[in-house]
Formats: C-alpha cells, structure tokens, sequence
C-alpha cells in the first residue's frame, strides 16, 4: 500500500475488525448449537471466511499490501459461500411448507439464530459500505468491497436457507 492510513480509515479499520471478531465468535458458537449438520457446515464455512476478512483487515490496519486473490476468501471462496447457501433445503419443493415430524420440521432455535446472524450480516455490510465511503486510500476501499460483497453472500445464504425452510417469507 502506497499510502499512510489517515487517523479515519485506522479507526475505521479498527472498527470492522471487532465486527468480524463478533462474527467469527457468532458462527463458531451458533455451529456447534444448531440442528441442521447443513446448518452447521455452512456455519463452519462462514467463520472460516470471517477469520479470512479479520486477517485481511488487520492486514490493512498495519499497512500491508492485501493480496485480493488469496486473502479475504475472495473470488472462489465467496462464490462457493453462496451456492453453497442456495443449495440447502432442496429436498422440499418451493413454498412446501414443513410438515410436523418430517425432516424438514423447522427448528425455533436454529430459525432464532439464524434471524440473528441475518441481522449481524446487515449490520456488518452496512459499516463496511460507512468504511468505503470514508476511506481515501483505494487501495483500503477495493479490499473492502470484496470483503463486503462477501458478507451480502453470506447474508443471501441465511436468507435462502431460511426461505427454504419456511423460516422467513418476503412477501
């Protein structure tokens, strides 16, 4: 990186690498509460993505250069992340309602935690959206649009799988 953080972009920095300690924190937690072993993959998956995004920031944080193609699990790893999320619940045709005692009953717990990590998802991409906007390194800025445009992925993997599961309906 070519430039000096400003006293902005460090605190910035600083700001979304407690988010992904949150994050990282959740999914690790929530992976082993859940359910659903798909639930608890993708869980699993998303922390190790989180970890990536945390290491990336850091990173930043102390000036060094980002390599986008290998850290921040971006590229194939956010791809992955979301078909990944849109594969879950295929069994159930769409709109099928869970039936009592079928394998896909929903689970209250896991439709509670997964409604928090939903909410922890847009939160965190909106202070990412804050911390693009406010940087003036581009540098900072590109490596946060990846990392954001991988928490929107992950936000579209809770939201499918809780579509799929009569968990959540946008209507």
């Amino acid at each position: 990186m070519g430039s000096k953080l400003t006293q902005k972009e460090q605190q910035l920095l600083s700001d979304q690498m407690n988010h992904e300690k949150v994050c990282i924190d959740k999914y690790n937690s929530y992976a082993r509460q859940v359910q659903d072993p798909a639930l608890r993959q993708m869980f699993s998956q998303y922390a190790s993505q989180e970890q990536n995004h945390y290491d990336t920031v850091s990173q930043l944080l102390s000036g060094q250069q980002v390599n986008l193609s290998m850290s921040a699990g971006v590229g194939t790893g956010a791809a992955a992340g979301q078909r990944q999320g849109q594969g879950y619940g295929q069994g159930r045709q769409q709109g099928q309602q869970p039936q009592p005692g079928g394998a896909g009953m929903t689970n209250q717990e896991d439709a509670t935690i997964l409604g928090d990590m939903l909410m922890t998802e847009k939160f965190v991409s909106g202070a990412y959206d804050t911390a693009i906007f406010e940087s003036a390194n581009s540098d900072v800025r590109q490596a946060l649009q990846h990392i954001q445009k991988e928490e929107q992925q992950h936000g579209e993997g809770i939201f499918n799988y809780m579509s799929q599961h009569g968990m959540y309906s946008p209507r």
